[in-house]
């Protein structure tokens, strides 16, 4: 019982019963109207049908009199299926006719009966018309001469009944397996539903409770339920990577910004421990403020990553010509380039029209371009900035490849993450944000960031989708 109670509490189960009402109410409604309309309908015909043989009765008498007219009337009660015919004299004693026993009060009335009648034919039994559930009815018009005789014409009402019987008949049979049907289609399709459901309310209590492992059940139906399982674990996948970002972050910040924050406080501890002129002081200050705008540009980058990843400026992906983005950076990158040693080559031939957002993705050939000069620097070498089109995945691809010692194939990946630093870069100025900047812009323009070997050196791609015009 409390299964039951518990299998109407849900939705489903309480928009089922009310579809169930509701088509049962117009089932019942369309029985009891498709047959009181079939009723209506031959009760009609049969009116008519008797009107037509009172007008040819009517003939009769007006063209022979009323001895053609009893005769007449005797031939055709005669007829296999005829009609009701009935002579009676001004007290209503049946003189003639086919009908042998009538219910009283029938002749009465001149016109059209108000009621049907029971009545029995010659041959039934007089005592029929006793029971009204098990008598013939009938419908008639009675007629009367000039005489004072009454002439009776009708028709039997079986057909009618008997048509009505078959049409409720064949309704109510037709609601009985449309309800079977219903309950079937509950039974292995509602039910199977509501077992969906309540694996997925499992799957989502699981989750709630802090198992970011977890996914919803996916069966392969690709239906509605499959859709949104799906919509959901993409939500929950890029959820858990936000938090493993978040707990990474939190842990390379308490890592890699405590020595700055360290050496800031040994300096002014040192600052005030000895002696010394303003030039000394101005020294140590000045050192500190470095040491500071290094801590504010790893904050700015933290910041700017959060804001991409969360969906920055989507709603500003406008269409851009990449080329003229990496020929604006090349040019203000040549002389730091130059100062390297090294040559800054661009490639890039345009226009190359992307769906973006141009200070991003002048962010991201910056970051490229400032990790090249660090990481890649070797007297004489070459910065190379070229694109291509691949028509086959419709993306433009734009690299930045420099000639250094380049990165381990077991490190291209890790290198994308917060604050990693390779063992031989640590030397070098930086947080360990560049790429991973930079992996937050391509992420947010539905492209990708690889890592391939330069040969020598190493040779990061960038691939955008091609802009829809």
């Amino acid at each position: 019982m409390k299964r039951l109670l518990a299998v109407f509490n849900t939705t489903a189960a309480r928009l089922s019963a009310l579809y169930l009402v509701l088509f049962t109410a117009c089932a019942v409604f369309l029985v009891f109207y498709m047959t009181g309309s079939a009723a209506r309908f031959l009760v009609n015909e049969t009116q008519n049908a008797v009107v037509d043989e009172v007008r040819d009765l009517g003939q009769v008498y007006r063209r022979a009199g009323l001895r053609v007219l009893v005769r007449e009337i005797d031939r055709r009660s005669r007829r296999p299926g005829a009609n009701l015919y009935i002579i009676a004299d001004n007290t209503g004693r049946i003189l003639s006719g086919n009908v042998i026993a009538l219910e009283p009060g029938v002749l009465d009335k001149e016109g059209w009966t108000e009621n049907p009648f029971v009545y029995a034919r010659f041959g039934d039994d007089v005592d029929v018309i006793e029971d009204r559930e098990k008598a013939p009815h009938a419908l008639a018009q009675v007629i009367v001469v000039n005489n004072g005789m009454r002439i009776l014409v009708g028709r039997d009402l079986g057909e009618p009944q008997r048509f009505r019987e078959i049409v409720r008949q064949a309704l109510i049979t037709a609601l009985g397996v449309m309800a079977l049907g219903g309950f079937l289609i509950w039974f292995f399709v509602g039910r199977r539903a509501l077992q969906r459901i309540d694996r997925v309310s499992e799957a989502s209590a699981r989750i709630v409770a802090g198992d970011l492992s977890g996914r919803l059940p996916v069966t392969g139906a690709n239906d509605e339920f499959d859709r949104l399982s799906a919509s959901l674990n993409t939500m929950i996948e890029k959820i858990s990577k936000l938090n493993d970002g978040l707990r990474d972050v939190s842990d390379s910040i308490a890592h890699d910004l405590k020595t700055p924050l360290t050496r800031l406080r040994n300096r002014a501890e040192a600052a005030l421990a000895r002696d010394g002129d303003d030039v000394k002081y101005r020294t140590v200050l000045e050192d500190m403020i470095g040491e500071a705008d290094q801590l504010i540009k790893v904050f700015n980058a933290l910041l700017l990553i959060s804001r991409v990843e969360a969906g920055f400026s989507k709603q500003k992906l406008d269409e851009v010509d990449l080329a003229a983005i990496a020929g604006e950076v090349c040019e203000l990158y040549e002389p730091l380039v130059e100062d390297a040693g090294m040559a800054l080559v661009n490639e890039v031939e345009g226009p190359l029209p992307i769906p973006g957002n141009r200070e991003l993705i002048g962010q991201a050939v910056t970051n490229l371009i400032d990790n090249a000069i660090k990481y890649g620097a070797k007297a004489g070498g070459k910065i190379i900035i070229s694109a291509s089109v691949d028509k086959a995945t419709n993306t433009v691809r734009l690299s930045v490849a420099d000639q250094g010692a380049g990165v381990a194939d077991e490190d291209k990946e890790r290198v994308k993450g917060r604050f990693v630093r390779l063992d031989e870069s640590r030397t070098k100025p930086g947080s360990g944000l560049g790429l991973s900047l930079v992996s937050a812009i391509m992420s947010l323009h539905g492209g990708s960031l690889d890592l391939k070997d330069g040969e020598p050196g190493l040779k990061v791609i960038l691939s955008f989708p091609v802009a829809r015009s």
